[in-house]
Order: structure tokens, then C-alpha cells, then sequence
């Protein structure tokens, strides 16, 4: 199949969305690897107004398509957190499709198909041989497992959002290190490399932050009760979601050997076996691993293959969904040709 252009090269769009970021990816439609990549802000299609998602995306189709090849893109494909492919008229699925049609608009990208699925959906089909059936298990700012049955999501597992949910999600982890700090400070919990490198994070003056090597002692009172009045304001004064960046922060400090990091990140990964477990998986069957804290190099990844081992799947590490995105974009694009 080929665009407008008589005999012209035609292209594919895939786009994934998350709680993040939003990243576009150009792609011919014959096969091959992407040729651009762009990027915007935060796509969750629940959290993020419509106009905001809409300049995200626009921002990450313009970086991502040259505008002399945007006359011969003939699908788009997108994958969005908070968003759903069946039923049409749920609300994640409304928006993100309102706004993904006013981007290709706005970026003036006419394509013949362009069809909005959940972010789980183009995960699962970033696997190699774009499967259709099995689990997907994404932890970025968020957490959830879902399973996909015929490239659609079926039964899902968690995903409720940062106030109700996202257990061992980067949110999650956040607000564990920040609990971890102030625990420390207050004398509730124990020394922890944490206290230092989120008050550091959030903008504690150095003169606050406890001393380094931190064992306890060493931080009078005086400085505590600061360090306290200094992080409260710092944290509230964010939208909660934010925290998810503080997750690297739990990360590093468990490599090094922090006894609370470590239960944190422990605990994380009990949580997302959990979903995993909701799921009823079937030995054998295929389990995509995707998003900032799983992965090929998500330091959830290890923890949680682990816990998975005895349910005999079959894993895949996946960066990111854009992969799938243009999986699903060519196939998009293949059922206009048959109409």
C-alpha cells in the first residue's frame, strides 16, 4: 500500500503515551526500523486535560515527521495510559482519541486509519513477533498487569491511580522515600541515605540535610525539626504524582546497599507479583515487562522475574510500547487496503 504519491514509499505512526511522556516514532509501512522519533509531555488520557494532550502530541508527531513525508503517513496507531480500546465510549478512550485526531490535524497528518489503544496493548505487542495473547506488567509512575486476549486488554489488575492504587509503581516508591525520610527525622524509623538525597531532591539547604556518613547521630534536634519544615512544603506544593521521580533516588541507594531502600524495592516487587498472580497466568504463556521501573534495565526486573519463577512463563523485556504501537499502526493500515 503506498500514499497519495503514485509509486511513493508509504509510513506508519506509532505513538506511546504514558504518565510521563509521550513518544512518537515514524516508521515505513514495508517493515524496517523507525526513521524519526519524537517526544512531548505527560499522555495520560484520564490525568492530562485534552488540550494539554493534544500539544503533547503535536509536539511529539512534528519532532518525528518530517513535513515532507507527512502527505504519505497512512496509519497512526497510539497506545495511551488511562485509555482503553473497547468500549469506544469510555472516557480515556474519548479524549485520547479527540486529542490524537486534533495533533494529526494540527501537525497536518492526514491518515486514512487511526485507531487509539490502551498503553498495555502496544506494550504487549512491542514483543518480539508482536504477540497477540498473554500478560502485559507495566511499572512506570504508575503500576498495573493486564491480559491481553486477540491484541485487546481483557482483565486488568491494579492501574487505579496514584490515589486509590499503583502499588510498587514509581509513585509508589516516591512517596515511600519521602515516609522513609520523614520517619528518619522524627525518630520513628531508621537511618537511611534516603533522608539525605530526597531532602537534596526536593530542595532541603544543605545545612539541614544530615551529615554523610549518616549512622544516626550527628543530627540534633534542631536541624531535624528544619529538615521536616523544609521537606513538608516541598512535597505539597507538587502534584503527587511527581513523586515518581524520586524512584531512581530508592533505586541507587538499594544497589548501595540501604537496608530501607531495599525494603522498599522489595516490596515494590511483592506488590507487582500480586497483579501477576490476580491474573490467573498459565504456565508458559508469554509476560511483557515494560515502563521506567521494569524493562530490560528496570531495577524491578530482577526482583520480579524472580518472584515469577516458579509460575514457569515465558518473559519479555521490552523498553518502551512505541515498537508495538507501530506494530499495530501496520496492521491498522493493512485492513484499510482490504476495504
Amino acid at each position: 500500500m503506498t500514499a497519495d504519491h503514485a509509486g511513493a514509499p508509504a509510513y506508519v505512526v506509532g505513538v506511546d503515551a504514558g504518565g510521563t511522556r509521550t513518544r512518537a516514532v515514524l516508521a515505513p509501512l514495508s517493515g524496517g526500523p523507525p526513521l524519526g522519533e519524537g517526544r512531548g509531555g505527560p499522555g495520560n488520557a484520564l490525568s492530562v486535560s485534552e488540550a494539554d494532550l493534544t500539544r503533547h502530541l503535536a509536539a511529539a508527531l512534528a519532532a518525528a515527521v518530517p513535513p515532507e513525508l507527512r502527505g504519505r503517513v497512512v496509519a497512526v496507531a497510539g497506545g495511551f495510559a488511562g485509555a482503553s480500546r473497547p468500549p469506544a465510549d469510555e472516557p480515556g478512550h474519548l479524549r485520547a482519541h479527540a486529542a490524537l485526531t486534533a495533533a494529526l490535524r494540527r501537525t497536518g497528518i492526514g491518515a486514512g486509519a487511526v485507531e487509539v489503544h490502551g498503553d498495555a496493548e502496544v506494550a504487549f505487542a512491542s514483543a518480539p513477533g508482536g504477540p497477540a495473547d498473554g500478560i502485559a506488567v507495566i511499572a512506570g509512575t504508575g503500576a498495573v498487569a493486564v491480559r491481553v486476549t486477540g491484541r485487546v486488554c481483557g482483565a486488568t489488575a491494579g492501574g487505579d491511580g496514584w490515589l486509590l492504587g499503583d502499588d510498587g509503581s514509581g509513585f509508589w516508591m516516591g512517596r515511600e522515600a519521602v515516609r522513609a525520610a520523614l520517619r528518619a527525622a522524627d525518630g520513628r524509623g531508621g537511618p537511611t541515605t534516603l533522608t539525605r538525597s530526597v531532602g537534596h531532591a526536593l530542595g532541603v539547604p544543605p545545612d539541614v540535610l544530615p551529615p554523610v556518613p549518616y549512622d544516626g547521630t550527628g543530627w540534633d534536634r534542631e536541624r531535624r525539626e528544619a529538615y521536616r519544615m523544609r521537606l513538608l512544603p516541598a512535597v505539597m506544593g507538587r502534584h503527587p504524582v511527581g513523586l515518581a521521580e524520586l524512584a531512581p533516588l530508592v533505586a541507587t541507594a538499594a544497589v548501595d546497599g540501604d537496608a530501607v531502600a531495599g525494603a522498599v524495592l522489595a516490596t515494590a516487587a511483592d506488590h507487582l507479583t500480586d497483579l501477576v498472580h490476580a491474573l490467573a497466568p498459565r504456565p508458559g504463556e508469554r509476560i511483557v515487562l515494560t515502563g521506567g521501573l521494569l524493562g530490560p534495565t528496570g531495577p524491578l526486573t530482577p526482583p520480579l522475574l524472580s518472584r515469577l519463577g516458579p509460575l514457569d512463563l515465558t518473559p519479555a523485556l521490552v523498553p518502551d510500547g512505541c515498537r508495538g504501537a507501530v506494530t499495530l499502526a501496520r496492521l491498522a493500515a493493512r485492513g484499510l487496503s482490504r476495504r
